[in-house]
């Protein structure tokens, strides 16, 4: 298969280009500017006009659109206007070339987040009871963009009604990786050093995938063609906070891990230039659909799946 990632030079797709590339698939990055280390064909694209780069989608297998400026920054005006923007462009300029196409791509999948659902304690968030967040009460205001970015992120994908091209949206949750710079890596520093204690009140829920699993499942997606609309890519087992960062302690070897109350996040939130809502939103996201369908996780809950990629560190790393 052809398959073309835009976006793909971040950790997620790189995770895919690995696997693609690994499996014999042609592999063509979408990008701005190449990295000096990358996995599959770089083409380059300003992610919002069509160029030389659309005749690459002409009888193309798979897209997969991870186009998007990251999230991890502080939510100034800047910041939040290229959050946006970039993924609303991004995805409008494909559907303007895919409608153009002779033999557009089979089947279109489109990132999107987990984070559209609102901040819940309560119970948990499927694609048929999930309530779309904003407004909602214990959360902050501030938390409402997060929300209107997935909302208009898919309501732009889903705008444009393509024949013979299937779409899905990927409601992802953080994936798990043993890569450096990924979610994984960052919150396992900060346990090696102590840090890796309970975040707020520790209530707020964390849902997850393990890369293994989330490989699997858009590999089912791509195989599949019963799929369409959302899919919530999580385990089915999110856990609240406290618990959470108590299974990587363990899995790790680290005794103790220093607590870090709520406000003591938002004065290091500054310094490190990024948001509290990464980590104090509750997100208590489960995959209705894919249960329902009978996919089985190789890594259904935390602990062991931090065991794993604990174990994957010390290897890849040499450390014992």
């Amino acid at each position: 298969m052809k398959i073309i990632i835009p976006g793909g030079s971040g950790q997620i797709g790189q995770v895919l280009a690995r696997h693609f590339t690994a499996q014999h698939h042609e592999v063509l990055i979408l990008g701005r500017s190449k990295p000096a280390q990358l996995v599959g064909r770089f083409v380059s694209w300003d992610g919002k006009t069509p160029g030389p780069w659309a005749s690459e989608l002409e009888g193309a297998d798979v897209l997969i659109n991870l186009a998007g400026r990251s999230v991890n920054c502080r939510y100034n005006a800047k910041n939040s206007a290229e959050m946006m923007i970039s993924r609303i462009d991004s995805t409008r300029v494909l559907n303007q070339v895919v409608a153009t196409l002779g033999t557009p791509p089979k089947v279109w999948l489109q990132a999107s987040t987990a984070t559209i659902y609102r901040h819940a304690l309560d119970r948990p968030m499927d694609e048929a009871t999930g309530e779309i967040g904003g407004n909602e009460p214990g959360a902050p205001r501030k938390w409402n963009f997060s929300v209107e970015i997935a909302k208009e992120w898919e309501r732009e994908f889903f705008s444009t009604e393509i024949p013979g091209v299937r779409k899905v949206a990927l409601r992802s949750a953080m994936t798990m990786t043993p890569d450096r710079g990924g979610v994984f890596d960052v919150i396992l520093g900060l346990t090696r050093l102590g840090l890796g204690g309970t975040n707020g009140n520790g209530r707020q829920y964390v849902s997850w995938v393990h890369e293994v699993d989330f490989i699997r499942i858009i590999d089912q997606l791509i195989r599949e063609e019963k799929w369409t609309g959302a899919i919530n890519i999580c385990a089915p087992n999110p856990l609240p906070n406290r618990e959470f960062m108590a299974a990587i302690r363990r899995a790790w070897g680290v005794p103790i891990g220093l607590p870090a109350f709520a406000w003591m996040m938002e004065i290091g939130a500054i310094f490190l230039q990024t948001e509290t809502e990464l980590v104090l939103k509750s997100r208590r996201v489960v995959p209705g659909r894919l249960l329902e369908s009978g996919f089985q996780f190789q890594y259904p809950t935390w602990p062991e799946a931090a065991k794993e990629l604990c174990e994957r560190v010390k290897k890849q790393r040499g450390i014992r």
